[in-house]
């Protein structure tokens, strides 16, 4: 009997014989595959530790404008900041609110000119004219990333920015949720409205902040993230004048 044209005894010798060849012979095809398999598997895994390496995050560049309800504390010294940042028209203004304490006012425009003054009585004002202007919203640009850490009930992303700041930012929304300065002074960021915008007639500084006054007044101070120039360079050096 025939299959086709292979006779029926003859094709049953030949399965006989590639069974009984050793395993070894059997299965050297695949074997031959098996480097090629291995690099192409190391390749894979080579390439993604690349890929998580390269994808290390970088801080949210600051809304253009917004609003936001700082709470500082320094040593137990509690304070409010009510913080107004306006990139467009070139303005930064911080209201602050001491625990029991007067309310100062610290506005900052872009050409250097900065007022920080009261409005109750007894009225004062400092003014300074620098060489910078306020933040720019890429700031911090450069900053060094030190891993993720929770804080405020937040898992944040965390950068040092040259030894002035350490910013967290939340992981899930990208917001600002806490800064650490390096005098130790800390801001819990209670609200965050990006786009909000204070109207023209708040950011006028009062008629005696533009009069000649002798004396300087030490008790009003400005604070910390209305005191670090755009370089990340602290105002603290600066020199007031009245």
């Amino acid at each position: 009997m025939a299959i086709g044209h292979f006779p029926v005894p003859a094709m049953l010798q030949t399965l006989r014989g590639r069974m009984n060849k050793p395993m070894a012979s059997r299965i050297a095809p695949a074997a031959k595959h098996t480097p090629i398999v291995f690099v192409f598997l190391t390749l894979s895994v080579c390439f993604s530790v690349s890929s998580t390496k390269s994808t290390v995050p970088t801080p949210t560049p600051w809304p253009l404008q917004f609003h936001s309800i700082l709470f500082m504390n320094y040593s137990g010294a509690l304070e409010i900041i009510d913080l107004w940042y306006d990139w467009p028209n070139g303005r930064n203004f911080n209201i602050m609110q001491d625990q029991l304490g007067e309310v100062v006012y610290d506005l900052e425009w872009n050409n250097g000119t900065s007022f920080v003054y009261t409005l109750d009585a007894p009225k004062r004002c400092w003014t300074a004219q620098l060489e910078v202007g306020i933040l720019r919203p890429n700031w911090l640009d450069g900053a060094n990333y030190l891993g993720q850490e929770n804080v405020d009930g937040f898992l944040c992303n965390v950068w040092e920015k040259v030894d002035f700041i350490s910013y967290y930012e939340d992981v899930v929304t990208r917001r600002p949720v806490h800064w650490r300065f390096y005098t130790g002074r800390t801001a819990h960021v209670m609200t965050f409205e990006v786009g909000a915008v204070l109207e023209d007639t708040n950011w006028q500084g009062p008629e005696y902040c533009f009069v000649n006054k002798t004396g300087i007044d030490s008790t009003l101070h400005k604070p910390e993230i209305g005191s670090m120039r755009p370089d990340g360079i602290p105002r603290a050096n600066m020199r007031l004048s009245i």
